[in-house]
């Protein structure tokens, strides 16, 4: 067997193709043309078999020609180490490309110093290594740690790269009536005190721009509404301080609000996500239910 097969074989993971269209004076010129990045291409030069020309073992070097069918690694990175936990996981869809879960309020997406041993990022490496030994974690949207909902994952760096169209929607329930459509376009600044950022987040001029499209739902009893927001930028805590800032700050929000009998937690939810699946070749949506302590204050 040819030797350059043999070690093709070796690689276990998946490879995704490519008809080349014309010529290239190397592997590289089509990758950055076709908009990967350097860390990937760097990462395709770690180990022999990541790339392949006519299924045969290549390298960024080589030259390409219009016909010839390009393969590389979906995952060339090195594989994702944090520890491992497991937890129940509401994967609401799932292929061989992406990972959709409903994550529940309490649950931080990402390991911190408060929950270094239980998260979602553990859980879902975890769920993984049953299926992939080399699997590296790419989550598109983290969600703080009291915000439930729609956190999607993709399971290789092709499958983010080629991800578009990703659209998010939260829900909210806010303190005080909002009856009309409004738009938050204001600033965010992180502070720091002694070189350390402080958790609370500011409006500032010399901030980071962050707009917010917030449209009401309902009107709720007890002087609270039911809302929708959908954010261009997506800062830290944007929502919270954007609606802190109108003076309807999220029920159970201590930190921009107070602290609420009604709810041990920000009433927030990443209630519908939307994607463009480039697989697929479709738009893909999916809806979250409410929480049971988000439902009953709506219900009331």
């Amino acid at each position: 067997m040819d030797e350059n097969k043999k070690s093709a074989d070796k690689i276990s993971q998946t490879y995704q193709n490519f008809k080349i269209d014309k010529d290239y004076k190397s592997v590289y010129f089509f990758l950055k043309e076709n908009g990967f990045s350097e860390n990937f291409i760097t990462n395709l030069r770690k180990q022999a078999g990541f790339i392949l020309i006519n299924k045969n073992v290549a390298n960024t070097a080589s030259a390409l020609k219009k016909s010839d069918v390009l393969s590389v690694i979906s995952n060339p990175n090195r594989k994702t180490t944090i520890m491992q936990c497991i937890l129940p996981l509401d994967i609401v869809f799932e292929d061989a490309y992406y990972l959709l879960i409903n994550k529940p309020s309490g649950l931080s997406t990402m390991p911190n110093k408060s929950h270094y041993t239980n998260n979602l990022a553990g859980a879902i490496c975890y769920y993984m290594s049953q299926k992939d030994p080399n699997f590296t974690l790419r989550v598109v949207n983290r969600l703080d740690k009291d915000t439930s909902g729609l956190v999607l994952v993709a399971k290789s760096a092709l499958a983010l790269k080629e991800l578009s169209s990703f659209e998010k929607k939260y829900h909210a329930i806010c303190e005080g009536i909002i009856d009309k459509d409004m738009v938050v376009d204001q600033p965010i600044l992180t502070t720091q005190e002694n070189g350390i950022n402080n958790r609370k987040r500011v409006i500032s001029p010399d901030g980071q721009k962050a707009t917010t499209y917030i449209r009401p739902l309902k009107q709720l009893n007890n002087n609270f509404s039911l809302i929708e927001l959908i954010l261009v930028h997506g800062r830290t805590h944007q929502i919270r301080v954007h609606l802190s800032s109108i003076g309807h700050p999220l029920l159970g929000d201590e930190l921009y609000g107070s602290k609420s009998p009604k709810i041990d937690h920000t009433a927030l939810i990443c209630k519908e996500v939307s994607f463009y699946h480039p697989y697929l070749k479709k738009t893909l949506s999916f809806s979250a239910p409410y929480p049971d302590d988000f439902k009953l204050i709506i219900e009331e």
